[in-house]
């Protein structure tokens, strides 16, 4: 099975604060980087390093290349990356003192896909393969809408959710949500209830729901699987659930049941927290394996 990820390529700008800025304040920053990143980036790294054949597809700026340069150095297929005219997107994100990030994020040369570029690259795939997908660029619903068609299965990651409850979701195959993208997705706040409300809203779909420090959760409509977390010395969140989402799919990808999927990709994103940065620290097969 192919894995086409259709995302966004970012520029990360990290800043390590005190706390998180309040409106109107000026706070002090003790250190900066700049780095490889967007959800789409982050998540075709976690799915090469797992193992599985991803293709990325996506647009950069022309300050975009080094991002191109570093997922085919992970073994990600670029060949579906096209330069847009606009700059690169990119990410301001902080990160304070106990791990946590708060991120505004730039679309840019993310939003300039077409339903053009949408055709060229979903004539590379067949029934059977698997397009995974997150909501950073635009096109979201031609994309769903234009897979579903061709027999793909269809993941999405409507994260950041703004706008998700107009894409066509009863199209989707897998939805991996956070309890914050859950809640806005089922409009309901306890986790019972919005299990039960998603699962009437999409009694076709099957859902992966990270719990933070207290593990993750998949549901469908005849089974549920609980994972516990592996504790571990958090230094920085980034990139943890685009870690999980990488390792789930890539698992499931090679056969593999959901048990064995949700384990191994709540490995990763230990290993993942416990380092600084999203991209880099997105930890190989290997070492996942030898935890």
């Amino acid at each position: 099975m192919k894995i086409l990820n259709f995302g966004s390529l970012n520029i990360d700008l990290f800043y390590h604060v005190e706390r998180f800025a309040s409106a109107g304040e000026t706070i002090n920053s003790t250190t900066y980087q700049k780095n490889i990143g967007g959800k789409g980036l982050n998540q075709s790294v976690a799915l090469a390093r797992a193992g599985a054949q991803v293709y990325h597809a996506g647009n950069v700026g022309q300050d975009g290349q080094f991002l191109v340069d570093f997922l085919q150095t992970v073994g990600v297929n670029t060949d579906l990356i096209s330069t847009a005219p606009l700059p690169s997107g990119n990410a301001v994100i902080q990160i304070d003192t106990r791990g946590e990030n708060c991120i505004l994020l730039y679309g840019g040369a993310n939003h300039c896909v077409t339903e053009e570029q949408i055709d060229h690259v979903l004539a590379h795939f067949e029934a059977g393969d698997m397009v995974v997908l997150q909501n950073e660029i635009n096109q979201m619903s031609e994309i769903i809408t234009h897979a579903h068609q061709k027999g793909m299965t269809v993941v999405l990651n409507p994260s950041p959710f703004a706008g998700c409850a107009h894409l066509p979701l009863q199209l989707v195959d897998y939805f991996i949500v956070n309890q914050h993208e859950a809640a806005q997705l089922a409009e309901q706040n306890e986790q019972e209830a919005m299990i039960s409300t998603l699962l009437q809203r999409f009694p076709r779909a099957k859902f992966v729901m990270t719990l933070g420090g207290d593990g993750s959760l998949y549901f469908d409509s005849a089974t549920r699987h609980f994972q516990k977390p592996y504790p571990t010395n958090v230094v920085d969140t980034t990139g943890a659930g685009d870690t999980f989402t990488g390792f789930f799919f890539a698992a499931l990808s090679q056969g593999k049941p959901i048990p064995y999927a949700m384990e191994l990709a709540a490995k990763a994103a230990s290993v993942t927290i416990s380092q600084q940065g999203a991209a880099p620290s997105i930890p190989t097969l290997d070492t996942v394996l030898s935890l």
